[in-house]
């Protein structure tokens, strides 16, 4: 057996939590590879709305596995909210989902060193979460992270060595925290720990393989975007793991043959939320209907999310790198009304042009170059079968794929579990 990977192709909101609940259940087992708290995936089912920020997408389906695995970052009190709402709301999360010993700690000074650094860079800051993320991963791989495994190896020392590594460089910053305030933080988030140990705490590695060794079918899910990958986004505004098909080898302990299907998942268009070079966004009334047709506003943050055409240099980048087998497009619907599409197919960079995804993006050296597609100006909202498609919409998915040169399996019409339509 092998894993399938799910990943954003874009610069994350893509709608990956939708097509994860729509795909679980031909799955045995779904394990998040990479992020945190900052993903906020979003899925609407039965008249309701949910928003998962660390847990994976799969927990609606209550007799499968879902797995946080070690490459995810986690909050145990942002956790402990997320999990909380969803026992309460009826899922039996305490049976289903299992959590790596290897997954890495976001402390409380992790969330104050994230707003210090965002301050001292003043104009050039990244416009991150908030949530600590960026420095919990610093710690990683500067091999000064706490581990969810070590709440139970000598975690008083641990935690205490951490915490003042953190306020040594706070007070560096001038930006050491009232003790107080540390100390109702801290309170919080030790009962959140605590909260933890009442899940399975599990070697995720050995947890996957395992069940691929047993005939089980394994689903990947990433979070953010490949455009916000650390290495192969659009740096330094990147988020600070690797979203791409290779996070999920390092993020869960799988192998490189063990890869199967990568579904991409990308929009009709293209978003992006916080600060960045962003090539196809549009500053006029049209990015503006797009915003408010798509609801284009951040799951957790609730900001407003940058809109624009979208960006064939990018997404052939982007399927290039991740080896994407089957393309899922979302959001369809929301271009319905428009008389004309619009397509990015190169860039000019510094007056030369290119479809290759250049070094750098900043938006004064790349002028996108358009083609324009007739619009489809019918409802799709309502459809349930690819025979209802207008011929225009057709023509656009021919376009895409043959400029993408991948095979667009899935097309979503909606935010519900039920508007989407398999090819």
């Amino acid at each position: 057996m092998k894993v399938d990977v799910l990943l954003g192709l874009q610069w994350g909101d893509e709608g990956k939590g939708k097509v994860v609940d729509v795909l679980t259940p031909r799955y045995d087992v779904v394990a998040r590879f990479q992020g945190g708290p900052n993903a906020g995936h979003t899925l609407e089912f039965d008249g309701k709305k949910y928003v998962l920020r660390s847990i994976p997408s799969g927990v609606f389906q209550n007799e499968k596995t879902n797995l946080i695995g070690n490459g995810v970052v986690l909050d145990p009190v942002l956790f402990m909210e997320e999990a909380e709402a969803l026992c309460n709301g009826g899922i039996d999360l305490k049976r289903t989902l299992k959590l790596s010993k290897k997954t890495h700690l976001i402390l409380p000074t992790h969330r104050l060193l994230d707003a210090a650094n965002e301050r001292a860079k003043g104009d050039a800051k990244i416009g991150t979460t908030g949530k600590g993320i960026g420095p919990t991963y610093t710690d990683k791989i500067a091999r000064n992270g706490v581990r969810l495994g070590d709440i139970y190896d000598n975690f008083p020392e641990k935690y205490g060595m951490a915490r003042q590594r953190h306020l040594d460089r706070l007070a560096q910053l001038g930006a050491t925290p009232d003790a107080d305030d540390l100390k109702n933080l801290e309170e919080k988030w030790m009962k959140a720990v605590e909260y933890l140990k009442e899940y399975e705490i599990v070697d995720g590695e050995f947890l996957v393989n395992d069940a691929l060794a047993a005939g089980q079918s394994v689903l990947c899910e990433g979070a953010q975007g490949t455009m916000l990958d650390v290495d192969f986004g659009s740096y330094p505004f990147v988020t600070s793991s690797n979203t791409v098909t290779a996070g999920a080898c390092t993020g869960l302990g799988i192998a490189p043959n063990k890869i199967g299907d990568v579904f991409g998942i990308f929009k009709a268009y293209c978003t992006r939320v916080g600060s960045g070079p962003f090539p196809t966004e549009l500053f006029d009334e049209t990015g503006k209907r797009i915003r408010d047709l798509g609801h284009e506003y951040g799951a957790v943050t609730g900001r407003e999310r940058r809109c624009g055409w979208i960006d064939l240099v990018a997404l052939r980048y982007a399927i290039m790198i991740n080896g994407v087998t089957k393309l899922i497009m979302m959001k369809s619907d929301v271009l319905d009304d428009f008389p004309v599409i619009k397509a990015c197919t190169a860039y000019r960079v510094n007056g030369e042009l290119t479809d290759r995804f250049p070094f750098s993006i900043d938006s004064d050296k790349v002028e996108p170059v358009y083609v324009e597609l007739p619009g489809w100006q019918t409802p799709m909202s309502g459809m349930t079968s690819e025979k209802e498609f207008p011929k225009e919409f057709n023509d656009y998915i021919a376009f895409l794929e043959k400029e993408l040169a991948t095979p667009i399996a899935i097309v979503s019409v909606g935010p519900d579990r039920t508007q989407t339509i398999e090819r």
